[in-house]
């Protein structure tokens, strides 16, 4: 396969973004919904200040609103699910999406799936379960429950994002952030977040850097870098998620989590490289 360089490094620098979010939401003591409605919003002026500097049109039709909507829903559940678990098991159970875009291909698409695909989706379901022997003693059912669900709507957010062009993809990451600050809004009036200065220090990161300029880089990759690739290359974001958790916060996944990341990052690494003979993805 054959990829742009330029393409292939901002994947990369994408998912290096993407990785930090699991300290920064660990270090806010604001409400999930708060902190996921505010990062949306100064995501949403990140986007829109790079799609005026780059003349591209907003485009809201059909495609666009739906796609929007399950970007929403893709970052709502994903910062509640890393305040309801740990952030390995937040990232790498989200991690799973390319499996669940297999079986929606399948059961709605009626593409074929191949031994390699089988083999993969195994895997990952024998990886995932391993969490749920952690969540006995830590208390972290719903968190990884939840962090599943995010997963499915990531994979359905993929699927959503590789039927549209590439203005209307800028268009549908950016009504994503819309949507997202109006789920947030009941929940700002009822718990008033204290303003202090860090975590508006993280909160600006996690808008500006974290969601917003990633987001514009996973979108201009995918016009050199088709899904497959993408997803390869995405896969530093849960091997470097936890690490930071653990540096700056302390927090240890659990021995089974660790041996179930193990499994579901190996098993998506390795279908990605092996499963596919074209350059086409499922997404």
């Amino acid at each position: 396969m054959n990829y742009s360089n330029k393409a292939i490094f901002q994947m990369l620098l994408c998912a290096l973004l993407w990785s930090v979010a699991g300290i920064f939401i660990k270090l806010i003591p604001w409400n999930a919904f708060v902190i996921s409605g505010i990062r949306s919003l100064i995501a949403g002026l990140t986007l829109y200040t790079f799609m005026r500097i780059e003349h591209r049109k907003v485009t809201i039709n059909k495609k666009t609103i739906v796609a929007g909507l399950i970007t929403a829903l893709v970052y709502s559940t994903f910062v509640l699910a890393n305040k309801l678990t740990t952030a390995a098991n937040a990232i790498v159970l989200q991690f799973s999406s390319p499996m669940f875009i297999i079986a929606i291909s399948v059961l709605f698409y009626k593409q074929k799936i191949s031994r390699a695909d089988i083999i993969a989706v195994i895997a990952t379901m024998l990886g995932i379960s391993l969490f749920f022997f952690d969540q006995l003693s830590g208390g972290y059912l719903y968190g990884n429950i939840l962090s599943i669900v995010s997963g499915v709507l990531m994979a359905i957010m993929y699927i959503a994002m590789g039927n549209v062009n590439s203005d209307e993809r800028f268009t549908a990451l950016l009504l994503g952030q819309v949507f997202a600050f109006l789920i947030s809004v009941p929940f700002i009036i009822a718990t008033k977040p204290e303003m202090t200065l860090m975590p508006i220090v993280y909160i600006l990161i996690l808008g500006v850097f974290q969601i917003g300029m990633a987001y514009v880089l996973y979108a201009k990759a995918l016009d050199h870098c088709p899904p497959l690739a993408c997803n390869l290359l995405g896969a530093l974001e849960p091997l470097l998620n936890p690490v930071w958790v653990f540096i700056f916060d302390g927090e240890r996944p659990g021995f089974f989590a660790l041996i179930g990341g193990v499994i579901v990052i190996a098993s998506v690494t390795l279908w990605c490289i092996y499963g596919k003979k074209s350059e086409d993805s499922y997404a």
